[in-house]
């Protein structure tokens, strides 16, 4: 492999959010990398840092040309230009659409388990949540269309927000499901937020659909929130697009993004997207092979060594969803049980909607990853002897 994944980089002491925890702990909670991003956009944040001058910046037309090809050439999408709308982040860009989409008696509708931020954006906005809990069935989630149908024809319900792929799940929504989301919201006026976030991030040979590609009715009637942040691990850098094909629904998204002060990039936001998109692609192959043998070998080393805890087949992210429902413990408890016993910084996935489970993060150099799960089992052993004794 031409880039380095393996060595150990120490991220304490950086203001890390993700290793701000105890000496002998290793987190393996929040969503971003222990891997060095691709060397071309560290050279471009370096060029740009070196100018020394930061004032204000405005949005060039490479930023417009790097998101449209990349789209176009790695997953067969063409976005016109107009429809672009810079944002600092996803998270911005969700809760600005929350803000200007609906009014605090309206209900929002989330596919559960999801990303637990989206419930607090709801919350915090005074706006209800529609939960639609996902069926799950031998290790497989799948829509209760029925039951969607339902609650889109709820008259609260004005917006939907979901993930796609899937945050935790890992699931790749097929084209047949999106347009049938589409069908639905369109059918009852509710307007679709498809946050993808995750999507270069899928196993090889594996490829995401975007809800803006599924059907005029989805590209019309939705919202399409995308970043190189998650992908090239350069979260802090704050930069984002939100694609909105409709021109009213464009010029809402756009006046609440300026009124929530998401449209205007910092100094760097614009050059690390640019060198992301246009100089990233090798890099990312070879990740997205690295994320691969580390999630089979945490397949492997739950089958043979904790078999009390089975892993949720996926196809994307680099987040993976366990199901502990078999140990007897809540998320939160259980959680608790293994940093207090081990050290190991598991997410808790109760407030995904999703109790009895945990999600990992498995982007992190394979020495970082065998650490984790000999934690794990050691955690799981003790509730074991315990039930035992």
């Amino acid at each position: 492999m031409r880039f380095d994944f393996d060595t150990v980089t120490d991220r304490r002491n950086t203001d890390s959010l993700k290793w701000k925890v105890h000496e002998n702990e290793l987190p393996m909670w929040v969503a971003d990398m222990d891997l060095r991003t691709a060397p071309a956009i560290t050279d471009a944040i370096i060029r740009r840092a070196e100018h020394g001058i930061f004032g204000y910046s405005v949005i060039p037309d490479e930023w417009y040309s790097a998101y449209i090809r990349w789209w176009e050439e790695r997953h067969h999408v063409t976005f016109a230009r107009q429809e672009l709308l810079f944002s600092s982040g996803v998270i911005p860009s969700v809760s600005c659409c929350i803000n200007a989409l609906t009014d605090p008696s309206d209900s929002v509708i989330i596919l559960s388990p999801e990303y637990y931020v989206f419930y607090k954006l709801i919350n915090n906005s005074g706006r209800k949540v529609l939960d639609h809990p996902l069926k799950y069935h031998n290790g497989r989630y799948s829509i209760d269309f029925d039951l969607l149908e339902r609650d889109m024809s709820d008259r609260s319900a004005k917006l939907m927000i979901f993930s796609n792929p899937h945050n935790p799940i890992g699931l790749i929504w097929n084209a047949e499901t999106l347009s049938a989301i589409g069908e639905l919201a369109y059918k009852y006026g509710v307007t679709v937020v498809s946050d993808e976030i995750h999507c270069d991030l899928t196993d090889p040979g594996h490829e995401y659909v975007s809800y803006y590609a599924a059907s005029e009715r989805c590209a019309e009637n939705g919202i399409i929130c995308l970043s190189p942040t998650k992908t090239f691990n350069i979260a802090g850098i704050k930069s984002s697009a939100a694609v909105v094909r409709d021109k009213k629904l464009r010029s809402k998204i756009n006046r609440a993004l300026l009124l929530g002060n998401a449209s205007d990039p910092n100094s760097f936001a614009v050059q690390a997207a640019i060198s992301a998109f246009e100089h990233g692609g090798e890099w990312l192959s070879e990740l997205r092979e690295y994320l691969y043998i580390n999630k089979m070998t945490v397949s492997a080393y739950l089958e043979k060594n904790i078999p009390g805890i089975k892993l949720i087949p996926s196809d994307a992210t680099y987040l993976l969803w366990l199901d502990c429902t078999a140990l007897g413990m809540g998320s939160k408890e259980l959680s608790e049980h293994i940093r207090s016993k081990t050290g190991l910084f598991l997410t808790n996935g109760e407030p995904f909607g999703g109790d009895g489970f945990l999600r990992m993060n498995i982007a992190c150099p394979r020495s970082l990853l065998t650490d984790g799960l000999e934690r794990l089992k050691k955690a799981v052993d003790m509730i074991t002897e315990d039930s035992d004794s």
